[in-house]
């Protein structure tokens, strides 16, 4: 069951120049992509390539200059933009959540960590505080908060960066959405953390029948964690398919030149780097947006490219893609 569908989104900043001329950023491309009940989507890429925009966008909070002139994001079959801003904010934060970058700068100073727990609860449902405070204490001892009365007394900035991170986690699962999307949510921590975080993140979604989508721009956390992923690139997903597939038969000369530059690879083969740099989204070319900087680049390319599948949930967006051979 597809439990949430973005459809050919596009995404543009409008934005009046210190010349006075109007100028438009194209950040989204024609962005499709699916999640499926109880499963979990790695969205991978190098900055600038429109994921925490994707994140945004699906959960309903982009705000002027931001503006989508053409697309469809379906949570559970309802097209949440065009839904009416009440209608939208009891889907936040009940059905679906987000963890975000930064935790200590995310959470309210002013306010005690289980204050900010219950209120996540009341704002969306008749509960009661003392019922509210027994299940904020059960989700910290879930994302393996030691002494979760105590941190519940807790100020924010008590916290750890990693116990901020739990403490994140806690709220967006506190409500048991049926998606959580979490962008680059171990900002900041040291590896040992991130692999605690991360791993806690994972068990939970599953053991609770939850989808996920996890940003990172790191391949290792997608390898390990997710079911399916897409690689984004200025704005448009150049190839996805189940993480199995895509990297055993990476066909998308950017998805290999990722791979290619992850220090297992590197330390195998010698270094590896992502040559050149992103196009500019005020004055993107025609055709496939990575010719500049692909290798493989010819007169075919000055075209849109295709979609060409490569198996079953496979597909490459390439004119090459049949051509290159499985690595």
């Amino acid at each position: 069951m597809t439990l949430l569908s973005v459809e050919d989104l596009h995404v543009h900043f409008v934005t009046r120049g210190l010349d006075n001329r109007i100028r438009t950023a194209r950040a989204l491309n024609g962005v499709s992509f699916t999640v499926e009940q109880g499963e979990i989507v790695g969205l991978v890429g190098e900055t600038g390539a429109g994921k925490s925009l994707t994140a945004l966008a699906a959960m309903g909070l982009l705000r002027p200059p931001a503006m989508i002139p053409t697309g469809a994001i379906r949570f559970d079959g309802q097209n949440i933009l065009a839904l009416p801003p009440r209608e939208l904010n009891a889907i936040r934060g009940v059905r679906m959540t987000m963890i975000v970058q930064s935790p200590l700068t995310s959470l309210d100073p002013l306010a005690r960590v289980g204050d900010q727990l219950v209120r996540m609860q009341q704002q969306h449902s008749r509960i009661s505080r003392a019922e509210a405070v027994k299940r904020a204490l059960a989700v910290l001892d879930e994302v393996r908060v030691a002494d979760p009365e105590r941190r519940m007394r807790a100020w924010p900035h008590e916290l750890s960066g990693g116990m901020a991170q739990r403490v994140l986690i806690a709220m967006a699962l506190v409500n048991r959405p049926r998606l959580v999307i979490a962008d680059e949510p171990t900002t900041g921590l040291d590896v040992t953390v991130q692999a605690q975080v991360l791993d806690t993140l994972r068990d939970l979604v599953r053991a609770n029948g939850m989808s996920a989508i996890i940003i990172t721009h790191d391949l290792g956390v997608v390898a390990h964690h997710c079911d399916r992923m897409a690689v984004m690139f200025a704005g448009t997903i150049v190839e996805q398919g189940r993480v199995s597939d895509v990297f055993r038969e990476q066909r998308h000369p950017y998805t290999r030149a990722l791979i290619s530059a992850t220090p297992k690879r590197i330390a195998a083969q010698g270094f590896g780097q992502v040559g050149g740099t992103p196009p500019d989204l005020y004055n993107l070319p025609g055709g496939c947006l990575y010719r500049d900087r692909c290798g493989r680049a010819t007169e075919l390319c000055t075209s849109a490219p295709p979609l060409i599948g490569i198996g079953p949930g496979h597909g490459v967006l390439c004119h090459h893609a049949a051509e290159i051979p499985a690595p």
